[in-house]
């Protein structure tokens, strides 16, 4: 049981997010992206924190920031297309 509850269980609350996210930006719902980057900020703190690994809490940024560009650019097409 203390593998599961390792992390706070934070790390299980930051993958189902990711999996909603997968979800709700497979219905076209930008909603998704908000999920994400909730996920990608616990998988940050996690990663740096209390994992001590580089490659989770650097590649999370970049997703950090691959969402925001995301989530801007589908703000941007919604605005003129509608």
């Amino acid at each position: 049981m203390d593998l599961f509850l390792k992390y706070y269980t934070l790390d299980w609350l930051a993958m189902a997010l990711s999996l909603l996210a997968v979800y709700l930006l497979g219905n076209k719902n930008k909603y998704g992206f908000i999920s994400f980057s909730i996920a990608n900020a616990l998988w940050i703190f996690l990663g740096f924190f209390l994992m001590n690994s580089l490659g989770i809490g650097i590649g999370n940024i970049v997703f950090l920031i691959m969402n925001v560009r995301g989530f801007i650019s589908w703000n941007k097409k919604t605005n003129t297309n509608g």
